[in-house]
């Protein structure tokens, strides 16, 4: 397994040396911040981001990620020269030494947390979901922000682009989905980079926006429909565990065995009661014990069928006083990073 780390570019406050000092730490997860979405990404720039992760004694083979436009998902007149652009982003990264592309094909709103700090029993903050809070919310009438979303649309432009999408159900997004990767999969196996869908976060449909990779049902028909290992999935652990009803360490071990789980995004979460019934859950720390995830059986079920690759600690709580970017603060995702690296240890060399 290559432990890496998400990093935010020269502008992220966790600089590369102390990412450096992580025990078992291989690469950094990074991106091109600065590129709209949509236009080519040069080798030059890529090639430059590189050189910096490079001389701190890291890695750069995991890009998250390459957005895909919006009129791509849409399945719009534009989406075949947006496609183009993005077929000779692949290559290009190829070429710098790429060997995995996370990405995602949510609609307008990429992850959604109601909180940014909530506070836990230990002091600790950490990000939440609170559906009451979610459920009181309509973007299409009044100007929100929640973590995670697009801030460079208007009210207006935000408003026009949800009115596009009433016409998309998620059959249709699905359709448009297998589009753009029928265009990328056959230059993702020519250039050899994996193609890795993140799944929808939360997995269900938000402000009647549809989701369509929210369960093992679904991910089934993702491959089916392009079959193809270049074409496979980020297994995070987080996003597909708030849903109760999806069974984590079986689809870890079905989808390595598959040769599918291009790359681990590695979190647990807490599940809480509430008086009304309706879902709420927070970020916890990573072991098992500390949430409602099985983490350690996750992990076993990957070792034992095969899988080595890319994995990061996703999500982290601000510890000790930390004033870090919600979800990305260093201490405790440097915690989460040795802890699985400790436990990926122990089930190898349980083997021997």
């Amino acid at each position: 397994m290559k432990m890496t780390f998400r990093w935010y570019g020269p502008s992220d406050p966790i600089t590369l040396d102390k990412i450096r000092q992580i025990p078992g730490m291989t690469g950094v997860v990074t991106a091109l911040y600065t590129i709209p979405v949509g236009e080519v990404w040069d080798v030059d720039s890529i090639l430059a981001l590189k050189m910096q992760v490079n001389d701190a004694g890291l890695e750069m083979e995991v890009i998250e990620s390459v957005p895909v436009h919006e009129e791509i998902k849409l399945g719009s007149e534009k989406r075949d020269a947006l496609i183009d652009n993005y077929i000779q982003t692949i290559r290009n990264l190829a070429e710098c030494g790429v060997k995995v592309i996370c990405y995602n094909f949510m609609p307008v709103f990429d992850w959604v947390r109601s909180e940014l700090k909530y506070v836990t029993e230990d002091g600790s903050n950490c990000l939440a979901y609170d559906q009451r809070t979610v459920d009181g919310l309509d973007p299409r009438k009044k100007s929100l922000s929640l973590p995670g979303w697009d801030e460079s649309y208007s009210m207006d432009e935000l408003s026009a682009l949800l009115k596009r999408y009433d016409e998309i159900d998620e059959d249709k997004l699905f359709d448009n989905m297998v589009y753009f990767l029928g265009r990328i999969i056959p230059v993702c196996e020519e250039c050899d980079i994996k193609m890795a869908v993140h799944p929808d976060d939360p997995p269900w449909s938000l402000f009647g926006l549809p989701r369509i990779i929210t369960s093992e049902a679904q991910i089934d028909k993702l491959f089916a429909a392009v079959d193809s290992k270049y074409n496979g999935i980020t297994l995070c652990t987080g996003s597909l565990g708030a849903s109760r009803g999806n069974d984590l360490v079986k689809m870890a071990g079905k989808y390595a065995a598959m040769d599918r789980v291009h790359f681990l995004h590695a979190r647990n979460i807490i599940f809480r009661e509430t008086d009304d019934g309706r879902l709420f859950f927070n970020e916890s720390p990573h072991p098992t014990e500390c949430g409602s995830l099985d983490i350690y059986g996750i992990l076993k079920a990957l070792s034992d069928n095969g899988f080595n690759g890319y994995t990061r600690p996703d999500h982290g709580r601000n510890i000790w006083g930390e004033d870090g970017k919600p979800g990305y603060g260093l201490y405790d995702r440097a915690l989460g990073a040795t802890y699985l690296y400790g436990v990926w240890e122990a089930i190898q060399k349980s083997k021997c």
